[in-house]
């Protein structure tokens, strides 16, 4: 009978690692804050995981508890990500779907309009208020 796996804290902190070298290289530490927003699942919240985010140089953030609006947003994200990325696509494994991922997501942030951000890309909401206070 299938089990579901769970997740640990010692798998957070690997993908903490993991994440910060594909985006910024072989470093050991961020050039410079950012903050990871997580839910708080024990495997998030833990001391562990937190210590590390931080030695890292991330500001570990969580949603707030029983959060509608941030539990919400959530689900738009990826009912949104999989309307127009996943099933458009050919996807025959999961190895894919991994490999896509990356893709994705730069085209998500770079290109895809949002209404919440007055139908500009998230990189393109970025430019125009960075513009805006600036002037």
């Amino acid at each position: 009978m299938w089990q579901p796996r769970v997740v640990t804290s010692e798998m957070i902190q690997d993908l903490l690692v993991e994440t910060m070298e594909y985006r910024f290289g072989d470093v050991t530490q961020l050039s410079h804050p950012i903050e990871w927003l997580s839910d708080n699942g024990s495997c998030y919240i833990a001391a562990e995981t937190r210590a590390m985010a931080r030695q890292l140089g991330f500001l570990p953030c969580t949603t707030a508890v029983r959060s509608p609006q941030s539990n919400g947003m959530a689900e738009a994200f990826v009912k949104t990500f999989k309307r127009d990325y996943v099933y458009l696509n050919d996807l025959p494994d999961a190895a894919t779907v991994l490999a896509r991922l990356p893709r994705w997501f730069a085209d998500y942030n770079r290109f895809h309009p949002h209404k919440g951000l007055k139908m500009q890309s998230p990189w393109e909401y970025r430019q125009t208020m960075e513009a805006a206070a600036n002037s």
